[in-house]
């Protein structure tokens, strides 16, 4: 068009016109670049990892800390080491508990106090840590309980021997005669330790480190009344104001005011009344003679060893006073008043135990028999050889099992037992009875090599010399029993005999095995014991004595072979502090 400029020429390549023009693409030098330092970093964060990885491969975790001891980069084995020289002694403080503003300490092996290293140590990461744990152990810090325990059985018992120390309990008001004279025992508030919730407290104070503690004093009340037991004091005297008469027919015995006064007392019941209670057949015992024959009285069956061999003594049917009726008639007396002359009749007394009950029950050898010593004429002495006294005779059937605190029940001192040391929860104190747990290890080990079934036994705290390790039985009247099952066809006529120096229980059946073997473990994880010193009043003094861990099994031999073999029991004794009292008087 007119006025417009012409379109200017295209050039190809060479420069000539009407070709489009072709370009070389340039290299990728950008991308290329980006990629090489991408995989560069890849390899320094490999590295970066690798590296650290293989350095902490095969230990605990850097930055890894139990309560505030550093085991990060240690091996298990290192970590193992420095855990129980720094953390243990930690851990091993005691705990002083106070109890009614007594303070006691308990030591951690009293309360069965175990750090568990392996427990402790399986918590941190080891082996080949990931990426995290590496970021972790580089820049952090594990923190790691430890994990310790105790041996709630064990602490237990400690406890029960620190309520021995710290009960009072409570007293039911009573009227009882010294010789003539009625004496009153007025009811008397107690107080108890809480024993579990003590357990709980002492271990919690453990597992903060040790320290102190308060223990809970529970109160215990009677039921009884002052003015209860001044009733029953104005009839006890009244008791006693004159002889009681039997009479039978021309025959009479008297009671005199003497046995009224020996075998009556006046004890709480249920609702808190004080009710006379009368041993009538400890009275017959002595009076009946006059209304009837000796030759006609009731004699149970029993086994005599004659020339070392049980003989079977009969029984016999008799005539006598009915005591059961007597006792009622008397208490009702000494109760409400009234004749002091009480007619009775004789009848037919039956034998408590007939002979048919024990005739044909195999009762023929010694199956088994122990012996052991103890001091001559202490308070611990009688109470043994009372114990052997009320079980000497006893008769275990087939399939029973034989209970110790249920055949002898509680030891008190009406029934001839007095006060002694026994060691419970690892402490000695005094009760009514103490001592016993001589004749229970006694019986233990007649039952142990008669080869009968040990169902209930539970050893002593801390070693004594004089008993065999691992073979021994506590007994605390009524929660630490003996018992062993009569497993056997035959029946087991128990016969136990003192001297003034030693117990023995000897077992009377028929022999199942030629020979029952004790195999012991050789001692071991032995223990320390403490040396202390008090001034208390009560401060009872006892040698110290290690501690350690034994394993027994029982064998059985027969025709020359075994033919089984028990499970090992396993015993931990504790060890037994050194007392030395210094409190003077």
């Amino acid at each position: 068009m007119k006025g417009e400029d012409p379109p200017a020429p295209v050039f190809g390549v060479s420069g000539s016109p009407g070709r489009t023009p072709e370009y070389e693409p340039e290299p990728p030098r950008r991308r290329r670049l980006f990629t090489g330092l991408l995989a560069f970093i890849v390899i320094l964060l490999a590295l970066a990892y690798v590296v650290p990885a293989v350095l902490m491969s095969g230990s605990v975790l850097r930055g890894t800390h139990v309560a505030g001891v550093d085991i990060g980069g240690l091996t298990v084995t290192q970590a193992a080491d420095k855990l129980r020289a720094e953390l243990g002694a930690k851990l091993s403080k005691p705990v002083v508990a106070d109890i009614g503003g007594k303070k006691d300490t308990i030591q951690p092996d009293e309360a069965g106090l175990e750090l568990d290293v392996v427990g402790t140590i399986g918590q941190a990461p080891s082996g080949f840590p990931g990426p995290v744990e590496v970021w972790q152990g580089l820049t952090g810090r594990t923190e790691l309980e430890p994990k310790v325990s105790i041996d709630s059985s064990q602490l237990t018992r400690t406890v029960e021997g620190l309520a021995e120390g710290a009960d009072k309990r409570s007293h039911e008001g009573r009227v009882f005669f010294s010789e003539l004279e009625p004496k009153v025992r007025q009811p008397q508030d107690g107080v108890l330790l809480d024993r579990p919730d003590a357990v709980k407290r002492i271990s919690d104070a453990f597992l903060r480190g040790g320290g102190d503690v308060s223990l809970t004093l529970r109160p215990a009340k009677p039921v009884t009344t002052e003015e209860s037991v001044q009733a029953a004091l104005t009839k006890a005297r009244q008791a006693v104001s004159g002889p009681i008469t039997l009479s039978l027919g021309a025959k009479q015995a008297q009671i005199t005011p003497a046995m009224i006064a020996a075998n009556l007392t006046f004890n709480a019941d249920a609702d808190g009344v004080l009710v006379p209670k009368f041993d009538a057949k400890a009275v017959l015992a002595s009076v009946e003679s006059g209304l009837v024959d000796a030759a006609q009285q009731p004699r149970d069956a029993t086994y005599e060893i004659v020339d070392g061999k049980p003989v079977l003594v009969a029984a016999r049917t008799g005539r006598g006073v009915n005591d059961k009726l007597l006792a009622r008639h008397a208490e009702k007396m000494f109760d409400q008043g009234g004749d002091r002359v009480i007619p009775v009749s004789l009848g037919a007394v039956a034998p408590e135990v007939e002979t048919e009950k024990i005739r044909g029950l195999g009762i023929k050898e010694s199956v088994g028999s122990f012996n052991t010593t103890f001091e001559c004429c202490t308070p611990g002495a009688k109470n043994i050889q009372r114990m052997a006294q009320e079980l000497d005779g006893h008769i275990v059937q087939p399939g029973e099992t034989f209970s110790l605190n249920d055949v002898i029940g509680e030891r008190t001192v009406e029934d001839g037992y007095v006060e002694a040391g026994q060691v419970i929860g690892g402490r000695t104190v005094n009760i009514v009875g103490g001592g016993v747990s001589q004749f229970a290890t006694t019986m233990y080990n007649a039952a142990f090599f008669s080869g009968f079934e040990d169902v209930e036994h539970q050893a002593l705290d801390s070693f004594t010399q004089r008993f065999p390790a691992g073979r021994d039985a506590a007994l605390v009247y009524p929660d630490t029993d003996l018992k062993w099952r009569n497993d056997s066809e035959s029946g087991v006529l128990i016969k136990a005999a003192t001297t003034a120096t030693t117990v023995t229980v000897t077992l009377w059946s028929t022999k199942r095995f030629d020979e029952v073997e004790a195999v012991a473990s050789e001692r071991r994880d032995f223990k320390p014991f403490r040396r202390e010193t008090s001034s208390a009043a009560d401060c009872v003094p006892s040698t110290g004595e290690q501690g350690f861990t034994i394993d027994v099994t029982r064998v059985f031999h027969d025709d020359g072979k075994v033919v089984k073999r028990e499970e090992k029991q396993t015993t931990k004794y504790r060890p037994q502090t050194q007392m030395t009292c210094t409190a003077t008087g």
